[in-house]
């Protein structure tokens, strides 16, 4: 895949905003629109993953979350990727080195429903270890890349 400074300055500018307009793109960028939206086209899928939006869950009624690492026994953990996949609660999934198998994000109503969610873990899967740190506040979610500078970096390499 090739991708280039402008293709950079592209994503970084959806990184802050991924509804700007192609138009105001076009400005910021200084590319035409057409050329814009065949970049997006060709990049869709592979570098850009997909668009979603950052939500504040508290305004959703969800003031619980946490981030919990977990190892399960090995024979339990392709069925746990899969459960956790399924999840409703989960946000996200990572696999993870250092003695542990998995990163869990996950977004609860309240605390008695994430100690719910643990103990379920614990039951349906031979844990050897589960750690849960509760996220207390978002200080900066998702800036990688949002910032032109670092275009500079990324050219460098």
């Amino acid at each position: 895949m090739r991708v280039n400074r402008k293709d950079l300055l592209i994503i970084s500018n959806l990184r802050t905003n991924a509804r700007e307009s192609l138009t105001n793109l076009s400005k910021k960028v200084d590319m035409p629109i057409s050329t814009i939206f065949d970049r997006l086209r060709m990049h869709e899928g592979t570098l850009i993953k997909r668009h979603t939006s950052l939500i504040d869950f508290n305004q959703l009624g969800y003031f619980a979350r946490a981030h919990i690492v977990l190892k399960v026994r090995k024979d339990d953990r392709d069925i746990a990727r899969e459960h956790l996949n399924k999840s409703l609660c989960v946000n996200s999934v990572y696999k993870i080195n250092n003695n542990y198998d998995f990163l869990v994000e996950g977004i609860f109503r309240n605390v008695k429903e994430l100690e719910d969610f643990v103990e379920d873990l614990e039951e349906r899967f031979t844990t050897q270890d589960i750690q849960v740190y509760y996220i207390i506040e978002d200080i900066k979610q998702e800036g990688f890349m949002a910032d032109p500078r670092m275009l500079d970096l990324i050219m460098q390499e």
